[in-house]
């Protein structure tokens, strides 16, 4: 098992302008880090207007990592396969331009989502999920396709209030149908969709690929100040209405003894990367979450 920090964790210091993406490796690094996954919202490794790829960027991106001691694991990215005709074809296009990056990068794998995570909850319901499976899943199958051409293993990740649950997912995987398309568990997601992390975590470890290891405060009453969709610090509402915020590994409301047991006990051994999306200062939350997720693994 490696055990790794996404740059998201970090996205905060990146955009503004408080930690280059480079600064971002090096405390990853300092803090026993042995991967990271890279996630293009406060940086680009393309230029967003022609689309033209930095091929400079990212070979300094890769040299950094590799200097540093980390391993690029994943890349992920926003995707919406909702959509018909030409508006899906250009999605499917952006997608595979992803992966193109993800190639350059020479990371083994990329997440993108099948749907909007804002997508209205309104929408979010089973007879919507079976009306769009077939089209999330050829799209994804075409991009799977895309990335075996390129090296890149593409993932799903249980994210948002559509693509989420246990049964969605394996839904999902079993309409694509191909040996390149794996899962990205996130333990904190599962959350939203209001099931038990450490009982997706087992019943799920068998087609993961990668693990996002996320925590959260959760509550039944309204703590004040949320909102539908802003989970980045703030507080959300979860699909059966629960309110939801970040937190610092071991410090919020999820077992992470039961969680990473599941894994553990499973069989599972792959990497295993810190996502922080909690009000706390990102790098005190980073650093702590990765002493806790390692002390938990080895208990």
């Amino acid at each position: 098992m490696r055990l790794g920090l996404s740059s998201y964790s970090l996205d905060r210091e990146i955009e503004n302008k408080k930690m280059t993406l480079f600064e971002v490796m090096d405390f990853a690094a300092a803090q026993g880090a042995e991967c990271m996954e890279l996630v293009p919202f406060a940086f680009r490794f393309d230029d967003e207007k022609t689309g033209s790829i930095d091929f400079s960027a990212i070979a300094q991106a890769r040299k950094y990592a590799r200097d540093a001691g980390l391993a690029l694991c994943n890349y992920s990215v926003l995707a919406d396969f909702c959509k018909e005709g030409e508006e899906l074809e250009k999605e499917i296009a952006r997608i595979c331009h992803e992966v193109d990056i993800a190639a350059e990068l020479g990371v083994p794998r990329m997440r993108h989502d099948v749907c909007a995570f804002r997508r209205p909850q309104a929408k979010n319901t089973l007879s919507d999920f079976e009306i769009w499976l077939p089209v999330m899943a050829e799209a994804a199958h075409r991009v799977c396709e895309h990335g075996k051409k390129r090296g890149v293993k593409t993932l799903i990740e249980n994210h948002g209030f559509f693509a989420n649950g246990c049964d969605r997912v394996e839904r999902i995987m079993q309409k694509v149908d191909h040996e390149n398309y794996g899962l990205l568990l996130d333990t904190g997601n599962i959350v939203c969709v209001d099931e038990d992390a450490s009982v997706a975590a087992k019943t799920l470890a068998p087609i993961t690929k990668m693990v996002h290891l996320k925590d959260f405060y959760i509550r039944t009453r309204d703590p004040g100040d949320a909102t539908q969709f802003d989970c980045a610090g703030s507080w959300f509402r979860s699909r059966g209405g629960k309110y939801l915020r970040g937190a610092i590994l071991a410090q919020g409301d999820l077992d992470m003894y039961a969680v990473l047991g599941a894994l553990k006990n499973s069989g599972y051994d792959g990497d295993i990367v810190i996502e922080f999306e909690g009000l706390e200062d990102a790098k005190y939350a980073s650093a702590v979450s990765l002493q806790n997720a390692r002390r938990i693994w080895v208990e």
